[in-house]
């Protein structure tokens, strides 16, 4: 190929060939050939420029001819060459063109050149950009017209309904059906309207249509939740439910504290976070499937929680089309999660504002001056201390600043005096807890000779006393004396009640068999003989034979007298008085000083020794009479006893129904008779209590045995109907049994039958009481050995509610005091004799107080609670509290710790100061002050009271909702904390071994 270049004016013109260069990257030979080339340096520059392309395309093949006037050709070596020569003059003219330029137009040309250099190129690029936009715009809508279906008759329509004016939207302002609760209620959603929604959505849009419907979906919500509230019994929530939380929640406190206090490490057990670890660990093992320790702890997680849980209650409250609505259902899920239900449970678990709820609502109560000053001593936070003592120093300067004279003087005197000594008391426990000091029970013990002695004699016969004596006998061996001593007590005052019963109905010439009365005597002293002192005993009293061989001599030959006991019980009393094992030893025990404690008895320690507490004094005398014991329990309950009747009262032809019928019955193919017992119980004021209850001879076969097995001195005296294997559902064989049934339960019931057995009577209340009868082991089950291994499931890793008879319906104040009792003061804790009494006590205090219509005072007070009255109050303080004079209130500011340490230690200063005397004589009176500082411990926690906050939310939800699945939708809203895998993890490696 050749190319022919004429007159090759402009080297860039070559550099820059399109052509060329496309040209010379075929592989064939390539002939570039210059004609009339008059110019030197024109041809030499051609030269280079070529060279170098040759050489950077790699091309060996491009020749380069060079054709001169007179047909010279010239050699490219030598014009490169000639050109490097000549580069000199080409800088110096330009260096000249330079200078001239400058001469001519001034330094700043350059400036103004490069300004319309770029003023140039803008211009290009806005024109370029202009006139693209708006051919883009052509091509559009050619395209639009060319793809695009035509736009239906339809839209066109709805647009134009759009763009017109809407119809004004109606709303009913009944919620509820009473104008009572509406209006405040109205009130409410106005309010939150124009705080949470109005001000934003007028920046917006002036378009009222929104607003109202938003104001029609919450409206309708509330409708559904009210229907919804009407059809519900609150009756069990309130008596049981709301109960069974708190009473849970408490004892996984409870539980968590004593794993804290079994740790060596002292700062482990003050750390907060130690404390919420073991809490949510004790939660898990209870609950099992559910821990809420990521929700209590997180607020990320809280606030999704809500969320979920708002997304369900719209879902259930609104209608369908306004739940599909997404941009709406997410609009008030925010709004009720975020605005209402997370800022309520963030004042609910404050723990200032519950403390200064508790100083409001028994702000009515006199400040108690000595439970003041055992708060102080009792604290364990230096904080309270310090704040007190600010406090106190701040009075102190106030008084002293005084001008007063005359009566004044002394008064302001008085209260200088009770300020130092306040203030005294906070330093001297601020200097013990940094010390590290603590004055604990071992160090009480070494100085058991300050104490104030207690005599056996009164020990014995007071309750809380006794129930620490009983504790320190047991691993001392010495229980079953003790017992034995309780029990021959027992059996005397039985005795002369009996004896003076016969007497007094023989001077009124009554009949009544005075061989029946010694019979139950005699079976009595029997029961006791065999019990403690007959060599099949175990454990077995150990007295001098002689006078175990004259009693037993005594028992065979003579009728029981309530003497018959009293050379064996003084030989037992002298042995717990004088034997170094048992009452000198209890002296000398934690045990008897722990004692003092309840029985309040220990003297406060004196403050005036030195500044260490070694100067302290225990020395102290009784505050309050040891004589006073609770009434005894054996004669309460054989008043009571004696006035308890029941017999069977029917045996017709039924069938087994919903309802329980008495008769023959068919259940699952097979046939059973079934009695029906009518109990009849006389109080004595007068009235009576009458019920029915249901059971099958085998209820009768397994009580008979359980009862004889138990006393068997009554298997000689009770004889139960024997089983007929054939033809036992036959009329004549029915009434026969019936008639020998009722004769069984007279004699049961017999008085001297009672009062010869007081403990028979729990069973005997056991078998009549209104529920389905819990069966023991029968024979077979007593001589086999269980197939299936005892559950080691510890009740105490249950909830409350799980120990909770719900057959059982008339006693609902009982099971509630006994309830929050047992794990307020932790009463499981002490012995089955102790807990006993106050049972009994709890029942004729009931009983005392207000009869037999607590119940309906129970029922009545719960409907007062849920009255639309009530109701409305509740929605007026909602709203005054969250808009005070009808402005949102703003968030307090956090008031300062000093203030919130005094506002802890006034709310427990009234807490304890309200507890009433009668409790600590029935508890204790530490038991009483370890059980009212542990719940108001409890409620120091904010992520604890977040848990009890949630707890109570989920039960109201479950209640109001008890057709819906929401204990599995708890569970798997709870499903995403770790610690429920961990414990799912643990139980299937324990199954799997």
């Amino acid at each position: 190929m050749v190319i022919n270049l004429y007159k090759v004016q402009s080297l860039f013109g070559i550099l820059q060939c399109d052509v060329m260069r496309s040209e010379l990257a075929w592989s064939q030979p390539v002939f570039i050939l210059l004609w009339d080339c008059h110019e030197e340096n024109t041809v030499h520059a051609t030269y280079f420029c070529l060279g170098l392309l040759k050489s950077s395309l790699m091309m060996n093949k491009l020749t380069l001819i060079l054709k001169w006037p007179g047909n010279m050709l010239c050699d490219p070596t030598e014009a490169l060459r000639s050109w490097k020569q000549a580069s000199l003059s080409i800088w110096g003219w330009g260096g000249l063109g330079v200078v001239l330029f400058l001469i001519t137009f001034g330094p700043f040309a350059i400036f103004y050149l490069a300004f319309y250099i770029l003023c140039f190129i803008v211009g290009g690029f806005v024109v370029l950009l202009l006139f693209g936009k708006i051919n883009s715009e052509k091509h559009l809508e050619r395209c639009e017209h060319s793809y695009l279906p035509s736009t239906q008759m339809a839209i066109l329509k709805v647009s134009e309904e759009m763009k017109s004016e809407s119809k004004p939207i109606k709303i009913d302002r009944r919620l509820t059906g009473s104008s009572i609760i509406d209006d405040p209620l109205q009130q409410v959603i106005q309010f939150a309207l124009r705080d949470y929604i109005q001000y934003w959505y007028y920046t917006l849009s002036d378009d009222e249509t929104f607003l109202l419907e938003i104001r029609q979906t919450v409206q309708n919500a509330l409708v559904e939740f009210s229907t919804r509230s009407k059809e519900v019994d609150w009756q069990p929530y309130f008596t049981t439910r709301l109960v069974d939380d708190f009473a849970t929640h408490l004892r996984v406190f409870r539980k968590a504290q004593e794993r804290l206090n079994e740790r060596d490490d002292p700062k482990q057990r003050d750390a907060p976070d130690e404390l919420l670890d073991s809490f949510f660990e004790a939660e898990v093992e209870m609950e099992r499937k559910i821990c809420r320790d990521v929700v209590c702890t997180s607020r990320k997680d809280e606030e999704g929680y809500l969320r979920d849980l708002c997304e369900v209650l719209l879902y259930l409250l609104l209608p369908p089309g306004d739940f599909h609505n997404k941009n709406m259902r997410y609009f008030l899920r925010e709004v009720l999660a975020r605005g209402v239900l997370l800022p309520l449970i963030n004042q609910l678990s404050d723990p200032d504002y519950i403390n200064q709820f508790i100083i409001w609502m028994i702000h009515d109560s006199s400040c108690n001056y000595e439970a003041f000053l055992n708060i102080l001593k009792l604290t364990d936070k230096a904080a309270e201390l310090e704040a007190v003592k600010d406090k106190v120093l701040e009075e102190l300067q106030y008084l002293r600043s005084l001008d007063t004279g005359g009566d004044d003087i002394n008064f302001i005197k008085n209260q200088i005096n009770s300020l130092l000594f306040v203030k005294k008391v906070c330093e001297t426990r601020i200097q013990r807890l940094q010390s590290g000091k603590e004055v604990d029970t071992l160090k009480l013990a070494a100085n058991f000779g300050k104490l104030c002695v207690i005599p056996l004699e009164h020990i014995l016969v007071h309750n809380i006393a006794l129930q620490f004596f009983m504790d320190y006998m047991q691993p001392m061996g010495g229980q079953a004396i003790l017992f034995f001593w309780l029990t021959v007590e027992g059996y005397r005052v039985t005795a002369q009640q009996q004896l003076e019963v016969l007497q007094s109905s023989q001077r009124d010439g009554k009949k009544q068999s005075s061989q029946t009365t010694k019979g139950l005597l005699r079976a009595a002293a029997l029961g006791v003989y065999d019990q403690y002192l007959s060599e099949k005993a175990s454990p077995r009293v150990e007295v001098d034979e002689a006078s175990v061989t004259r009693l037993a001599q005594k028992l065979n030959k003579e009728d029981p007298t309530p003497e018959i006991f009293d050379e064996i019980q003084k030989k037992v009393y002298d042995m717990m008085l004088r034997d170094e094992r048992f009452y000198p030893s209890f002296k000398q025990h934690p045990l008897y000083v722990r004692m003092l404690a309840e029985l309040d008895m220990l003297k406060e320690p004196s403050y005036m020794g030195s500044d260490h507490g070694d100067g302290e004094s225990f020395n102290g005398s009784p505050t309050g009479s040891i004589n006073l014991s609770l009434d005894d329990l054996s004669s309460g309950s054989v008043d009571e006893s004696a006035q308890l009747h029941a017999f069977i009262s029917d045996t017709a032809d039924a069938f087994l129904n919903l309802l329980p019928v008495a008769g023959v019955c068919n259940d699952h193919g097979k046939t059973y008779a079934l009695y029906t017992l009518t109990v009849i119980r006389k109080n004595s004021d007068g009235s009576e209590d009458i019920w029915k209850t249901y059971r099958r001879y085998s209820d009768f076969h397994d009580f008979h045995m359980r009862i004889t097995e138990q006393f068997e001195s009554l298997a000689p005296i009770l004889k139960l109907p024997g089983k007929k294997t054939f033809n036992n559902m036959d009329r004549e064989f029915l009434e026969k049994r019936k008639k020998d049934l009722n004769a069984y339960l007279q004699l049961l019931l017999n008085p001297e039958m009672v009062k010869a057995c007081p403990m028979l009577l729990p069973y005997i209340y056991d078998f009549l009481e209104n529920k389905a009868y819990s069966k023991g082991k029968g024979d077979f089950a007593r001589k086999v050995p269980p197939l299936i291994a005892k559950s080691d499931i510890d009740p105490e890793h249950c909830r409350v509610s799980a120990q909770l008879d719900d057959n059982v319906d008339d006693n609902i104040p009982l099971r509630v005091m006994l309830l929050l009792m047992d794990e307020v003061f932790d009463l499981k804790e002490r012995n089955q004799w102790l807990r006993r009494n106050i049972k009994n006590l709890l029942q004729q205090l009931i009983k005392a107080t207000y009869g037999d219509t607590i119940n309906r005072k129970i029922v009545d007070h719960v409907d007062y609670m849920t009255s639309p009255e009530q109701v409305s109050d509740y929605v007026k303080r909602f709203r005054d509290s969250y808009w005070p004079n009808g402005i949102l209130a703003e968030t307090p500011p956090r008031r300062d710790k000093s203030l919130r340490m005094r506002t802890r230690v006034a709310a427990k200063t009234t807490l304890l100061g309200i507890m009433p005397d009668e409790l600590k004589h029935i508890i204790g009176a530490e038991t009483t002050r370890k059980g009212i500082l542990r719940v108001f411990d409890m409620f120091q926690h904010q992520p604890l009271n977040r848990r009890l906050a949630c707890v109570f939310l989920e039960g109201f939800l479950e209640t109001l909702f008890p057709q819906n699945r929401f204990p599995e939708l708890f569970v798997k809203l709870h499903s995403r904390s770790p610690r429920v895998l961990r414990y799912s993890q643990k139980l299937r490696s324990l199954h799997k071994r």
